[in-house]
């Protein structure tokens, strides 16, 4: 019995090109591909031709039905200013610490003064507002200038050590090392006492010379305790918050060298309402203090 002939299939076209033995068919596009790729492309042209699209010099072709998205955006913002304008006129007549107190103005203030940090503060402070090294950290209740609404209000809308604002808040640690004011020696001696009232290892016969040297170089700013004066930004060096690191070398370093962060006085930039605002976000982040004669 013969067995039916098996039909051969044709040898595909190629398109001459050969590489290594291999030969590139030529196999051409599915047509609903084809149709479809000629159709976005008759699509773009006719978007070129309606909508802003090709940029200019100082701005983009405006297209044949007017449509101007960064119009479209001011007037979307516009609107919101004015819905929040009367909420952000209660919340500048209102006393700071009363804010909290009132629900509409602490909704407020937790909402506007998260957007206010997340676009002005958190590249400094982080998203969390936990800081990072030279950046304070907002969660805790360790404030090296207060942590009241008032404190908080006044060093975001002055800043600090800034050259732009004459009220900011300003002062200066002693390159004690850089400026030989102290010898390393010296350096050393109040380093292992800085270590020792913070609790931490020390070199004992060190940290007893340390402390005539701590006396007479520190105390002034820091106090005779160690526990810093919020009246010159002069922090608290018996705990375990520290803005530039406590360990022996970075002690070390700051004493060599000195500190000198400076914040950007926001009163330029942000307006009254929003000042209130990101400052009682801040307060109420966890670390605020209440005022000091309530």
């Amino acid at each position: 019995m013969s067995k039916k002939p098996v039909a051969t299939r044709a040898e595909p076209e190629t398109t001459g090109h050969v590489w290594d033995g291999l030969r590139e068919y030529n196999n051409p596009l599915p047509r609903w591909w084809l149709w479809t790729f000629y159709i976005t492309i008759v699509w773009a042209l006719i978007y070129t031709i309606l909508y802003p699209a090709w940029p200019l010099v100082n701005r983009a072709t405006q297209g044949l039905i007017g449509s101007d998205q960064r119009a479209a955006v001011r007037a979307e913002i516009a609107r919101f200013e004015e819905m929040n304008a009367p909420v952000e006129a209660k919340l500048v007549a209102a006393d700071p610490n009363a804010i909290a107190a009132d629900p509409e103005l602490a909704n407020f203030v937790r909402n506007a003064g998260a957007a206010i940090f997340q676009t002005n503060c958190a590249q400094c402070h982080g998203s969390g507002a936990a800081g990072a090294v030279g950046y304070p950290n907002l969660l805790d209740n360790d404030w090296l200038w207060g942590g009241t609404m008032e404190d908080i209000l006044f060093t975001v809308t002055h800043g600090i050590r800034n050259t732009t604002d004459p009220d900011a808040r300003f002062s200066q640690m002693p390159a004690f090392g850089k400026d030989e004011l102290l010898t390393p020696e010296q350096i050393d001696q109040v380093v292992q006492y800085v270590l020792k009232i913070s609790g931490q290892q020390n070199d004992a016969a060190q940290a007893a010379a340390g402390a005539q040297v701590f006396a007479e170089n520190c105390a002034a700013c820091h106090g005779e305790d160690g526990k810093g004066m919020r009246e010159v930004g002069a922090p608290n060096l018996t705990d375990a918050i520290w803005l530039y690191g406590g360990d022996a070398a970075s002690l070390t370093a700051t004493v060599t060298n000195a500190r000198y962060g400076v914040m950007p006085n926001w009163n330029t930039r942000l307006s009254e309402a929003d000042i209130r605002a990101v400052a009682g976000y801040v307060h109420q982040l966890g670390g605020g203090e209440a005022p000091a004669n309530p």
